[in-house]
């Protein structure tokens, strides 16, 4: 009987032993952490009286040549800014369904960071419609990131003749803050005019969740809207701003420096990331 018992022990002791010993050997890695949590507002994928026309859901592998470019180069992009635009996959890249436009603190030339800035110029570009982009937002001194639209005679007859509608921009050093804001040539002589709006998050930062950004762009008015909620609007009477009764493309890039948003400091830090969740056009 004392055999009989001491061997049944002996057989538990060596089953644990196995079962832990099998876990010791299982090398595989954990899978790695998400790239960023999705939590925040998101927004219909229709609207009455409205059809879905374009949009990009980010949800491929890479990013679509057919409907991005990447503009390359570091010239200060008129505002003496400090970063270099590149096409590499560390500046912009899709994964887990997001679009992700990275700020590195890298030397490219004489540029001291390297960024990403992608539009749709001659691909994708539209006139009139609802605009929503749902994004989260990198922040800090310096950090300057922007969801904007340019007209598409851009390349013909230049800044400020072509008009640009600015559907989010945000500082860095204040990430609770929006602007919103419609550029136009002001006379024949290539005077610069704006109209611009504001709003401030009743808590919580661009850089804590996604949030939605949107513009209601109509012949005569255009609003601008965050989490669908109008705090910024401009009549756009017929005989002036003719700029904006015109086809506009996209564009999105994460600036870092410049004369607006001042340099990077000690307190910024890097990598920075813009992710783009989807852009969607409505009309």
């Amino acid at each position: 009987m004392h055999f009989k018992i001491s061997y049944s022990y002996f057989l538990a002791f060596l089953f644990l032993g196995l079962l832990f010993a099998c876990g010791e050997d299982d090398d595989t890695p954990p899978p790695p952490p998400p790239l960023v949590d999705d939590v925040g507002p998101t927004s219909p994928t229709s609207y009455p009286g409205m059809a879905l026309v374009w949009s990009d859901e980010f949800d491929a592998t890479s990013i679509n040549s057919s409907d991005w470019n990447h503009e390359i180069g570091g010239d200060g992009w008129g505002n003496n800014e400090s970063q270099y635009y590149t096409d590499r996959a560390t500046n912009s890249f899709q994964q887990e369904g997001f679009l992700v436009i990275e700020a590195r603190e890298e030397q490219e030339g004489t540029n001291e960071y390297t960024s990403a800035r992608m539009t749709t110029q001659g691909k994708q570009e539209f006139q009139y419609g609802r605009i929503d982009i749902r994004a989260r937002l990198p922040r800090g001194q310096g950090i300057w990131p922007a969801l904007w639209m340019l007209g598409s005679n851009f390349s013909s007859v230049g800044w400020p003749k072509c008009g640009e509608i600015d559907i989010m921009e945000v500082l860095g050093h204040e990430p609770n803050k929006l602007y919103g804001t419609l550029h136009w040539e002001e006379d024949s002589n290539n005077s610069h005019a704006e109209f611009g709006g504001n709003t401030t998050l009743s808590s919580g930062s661009f850089n804590d969740s996604f949030h939605v950004f949107s513009v209601v762009w109509e012949q005569f008015e255009i609003k601008w809207l965050v989490d669908d909620v109008e705090y910024h609007s401009i009549n756009t009477i017929a005989g002036s701003l003719d700029e904006t009764r015109a086809e506009f493309f996209f564009i999105f890039n994460v600036a870092v420096g410049g004369n607006w948003p001042g340099y990077p400091d000690a307190s910024t830090s890097f990598p920075q990331r813009m992710f783009v969740d989807y852009v969607r056009v409505f009309q």
